[in-house]
């Protein structure tokens, strides 16, 4: 078993909530945003292996290259994907227990992630509901690609963050 990372400092940028109340705290304001990952084709092929969406459009660069796309594009759930190592960005989770993803109320990709493109995210924390043992958080997540004013991904995260006991 891997033993659970410490942080000796946080990320500069990075915000550390240790309560509930100190995520009430964060609501409305925007985090980051992170560094620039690329999404390159090895990443892509990758992806498609493990998943099985095998669709020309992600792996087939000489046909995409003919397509109205231009070249290959990466899977809309690629990008979504990079959202919670993003996040761990963004905020600690070293006040809590520890925290899960809950689901998405709602995801959209307005724009295609062309291969070869750098993508990095904002995040808003737009509601935190107590619930037994923590807390219920709601995070816009927007997925901004270099060099373009539409983002790629624009998601509304919820995670349960899991109080520590005394």
């Amino acid at each position: 078993m891997d033993p659970e990372p410490t942080l000796t400092a946080p990320a500069p940028g990075q915000e550390v909530p240790r309560s509930v109340a100190d995520l009430t705290a964060l609501v409305g304001r925007e985090l980051g945003p992170t560094r620039w990952v690329e999404v390159g084709q090895d990443r892509v092929d990758a992806f498609a292996e493990v998943t099985g969406d095998r669709q020309w459009i992600h792996l087939d660069v000489e046909r995409a290259g003919a397509s109205p796309m231009g070249g290959t594009i990466a899977h809309g759930l690629l990008t979504l994907s990079l959202g919670p190592a993003f996040t761990e960005e963004l905020f600690s989770f070293e006040g809590f227990a520890h925290a899960l993803n809950y689901g998405y109320e709602k995801v959209r990709f307005p724009a295609p992630t062309p291969v070869g493109s750098r993508v990095r995210m904002t995040a808003t924390i737009t509601d935190v509901r107590p619930v037994t043992g923590g807390a219920q958080v709601t995070t816009t997540q927007i997925f901004h690609r270099e060099g373009s004013d539409k983002p790629v991904c624009v998601a509304e995260s919820v995670g349960r963050f899991v109080e520590r006991q005394p």
